[in-house]
């Protein structure tokens, strides 16, 4: 359970639920059997939707690449090469790792999947420079340490996957622990806190913590 103001792209819906886009996201990895450094992008601080956050590389699935997990695989492939300029194999590069679904409570929402890809050994991350102005390895606990101390913006979603993937210390062992993993979809609940001091507050609860029901 965590309390925060609603960072980028975490506004409150006041009115009617809103129905989640389609969307996909890629951890890029490096490492092998020794380590594990994740690739995070900066959004430009000029995007209307978070940001200047750190983010995993991804976007929403486009119309013309279809439903399903198919659809989903694609439109990992094609933002991963738009926003860090890397290029899989295949789909069948990515490992399923997580689905994740903006609360109810939130007014931007995407049904997210998450992918696990090892990052090709002859390429470098590329950025364009204007929705996409950095790019940074780091190991899960840097990555969150760099956060708590205000170098980089975290939204909840990354700071939940990064405290995950801080668990193995390699991505040999991470790759073999997703493979055999069978994905949930997760859901968090927004609940605001009332009355609080400075301004908007919320409690963000996971399934199986107390007050999600």
């Amino acid at each position: 359970m965590a309390t925060h103001r609603p960072g980028p792209g975490e506004t409150l819906n006041r009115g009617p639920v809103t129905v989640p886009r389609q969307a996909a996201t890629v951890i890029v990895l490096r490492g092998g059997d020794r380590s594990l450094e994740v690739l995070l992008v900066k959004r430009t601080p000029h995007a209307r939707f978070m940001a200047g956050a750190w983010v995993f590389p991804g976007g929403s699935v486009s119309d013309a690449e279809g439903e399903g997990d198919i659809a989903h695989r694609a439109a990992a492939l094609r933002e991963l090469a738009e926003e860090a300029g890397i290029s899989l194999a295949g789909p069948e590069a990515l490992v399923a790792f997580s689905r994740w679904i903006t609360p109810a409570e939130v007014e931007i929402r995407f049904d997210t999947h998450f992918y696990l890809a090892a990052m090709p050994p002859d390429q470098e991350p590329v950025v364009d420079g204007e929705e996409i102005v950095e790019y940074g390895w780091f190991t899960p606990s840097s990555a969150l340490e760099a956060h708590r101390a205000g170098a980089i913006l975290l939204v909840f979603p990354t700071i939940k996957h990064l405290e995950q993937l801080d668990a193995f210390d390699s991505v040999t062992a991470l790759l073999a622990h997703a493979r055999g993993r069978i994905v949930e979809p997760v859901q968090p609940r927004v609940v605001p806190v009332a009355d609080s001091p400075g301004g908007e507050v919320a409690r963000i609860v996971l399934p199986g913590e107390p007050g999600y029901d």
